[in-house]
């Protein structure tokens, strides 16, 4: 496990509406190299059946799925508090057969099995940021499968991208309360997957003395992701005007990432996938910040959260517990004016407060959805998610 990142940065203009592969092909053009053209093909909008669950998982395929660029709801409820309708919050972009795993909410290890994916394809996991409705699962992917032989784990360990530990918050516990780690009140990923594994150290010892386990944490490369120069978030200015970076440039996919604000969990991350079949933003976590168009220029696909405090305030939530989740999160009303201003072909709403149907239904959240984008003059698609749905790339 790493302690410092090996990530390389790079900073960068808001990006076109090409892929990879076409702007490879125009640099080609002028230095005589080869480049392959590649298209866009759809991926099919349905959720695996329980035949596809078992053929898939025994096989090891994924059927019915584009391998070369595939996007998974795999969990689309917001916060903590646990549903019976919706998951916690996760993503899996699968590319060119790898795939990657954006946050990893209450269930997402089940979920990415349910979704019919490959747990040796499991290629890397990126966290936006460490609120518990992002990380309670993430560690469960080394703990379980990590190591684990054939289908039922990835045998070699993945890298983990997320954020290095934060400033101190600007606000104080509440009474009777005190910071859980007084001397590191905002750890980073490193720090969370040490804690993690030491929490289970009983069970991976005890697997290791019968020779069929290993130490989970070195499944994972974790890499605190490091800002650029002259990049300083603080509590008063979480998320400061600024053009994406690089952690990540491999064969297969570019990742780039720009801070978010969200409340006092500093940093925060949006993250964007460049492919040779697409593009792909997630947003993570945040309130209206011109760091999201900024990242998200002409990309195929912006996954973005979206809230409806209106019918949160229906709940009884105190007013200020109301006023902090508009602070800190993007309304649903305002999400076509995000994705008007970012550029984009397509949205998806996803990270849903509230998640529960019997609040908001999935048809009540497509309607604001479709009026938003209505008001704003976004021309493009608009998609509210549910668990396991599979989105096609327009």
């Amino acid at each position: 496990m790493c302690d410092t990142t090996t990530c390389r940065h790079q900073d960068a203009a808001p990006q076109s509406r090409h892929s990879r592969r076409s702007v490879l092909a125009a640099l080609a053009a002028t230095t005589g190299t080869a480049a392959v053209a590649a298209g866009v093909p759809g991926i099919a909008d349905a959720q695996p059946s329980a035949s596809r669950l078992s053929e898939s998982q025994s096989s090891g395929a994924q059927p019915g799925r584009n391998t070369r660029l595939a996007v998974t709801l795999l969990g689309t409820a917001a916060g903590p508090p646990p549903l019976a309708a919706r998951y916690g919050t996760s993503s899996a972009i699968t590319v060119d057969g790898r795939t990657y795993v954006v946050d990893c909410g209450r269930g997402s290890l089940t979920q990415y099995l349910k979704a019919g994916l490959r747990l040796p394809s499991l290629a890397g996991i990126f966290l936006t940021h460490l609120h518990s409705d992002h990380t309670v699962d993430y560690f469960s992917y080394a703990l379980l499968a990590g190591g684990a032989a054939g289908t039922s784990g990835f045998p070699s360990p993945i890298d983990v991208y997320g954020p290095g530990p934060g400033p101190v918050p600007s606000g104080t516990p509440t009474t009777g309360q005190q910071w859980v780690l007084p001397g590191v009140p905002s750890p980073g990923t490193t720090q969370l997957t040490e804690s993690a594994n030491l929490a289970f150290a009983q069970s991976s010892d005890a697997f290791m003395a019968e020779h069929f386990g290993v130490d989970p944490a070195t499944m994972l490369r974790v890499h605190d992701i490091r800002l650029p120069t002259g990049i300083d978030p603080t509590p008063q200015d979480p998320a400061p005007a600024m053009a994406p970076f690089t952690i990540l440039e491999n064969d297969d996919l570019k990742v780039t990432a720009v801070l978010v604000p969200h409340g006092a969990a500093v940093p925060s991350y949006a993250y964007r996938f460049d492919t040779d079949h697409g593009s792909v933003v997630f947003s993570g976590d945040t309130a209206r910040t011109p760091n999201i168009p900024r990242i998200a220029h002409g990309a195929d696909l912006l996954v973005h959260e979206a809230t409806a405090t209106d019918v949160l305030a229906r709940t009884g939530l105190p007013p200020a517990l109301l006023d902090h989740i508009r602070a800190v999160h993007t309304e649903i009303d305002d999400l076509g004016t995000v994705a008007a201003e970012s550029d984009v072909r397509a949205v998806v709403a996803t990270h849903l407060g509230p998640g529960d149907p019997a609040l908001m239904s999935t048809q009540d959240w497509t309607r604001r959805l479709r009026r938003s984008a209505h008001i704003a003059g976004f021309p493009g698609k608009t998609t509210v998610g549910t668990d396991l749905l599979d989105i096609p790339l327009p």
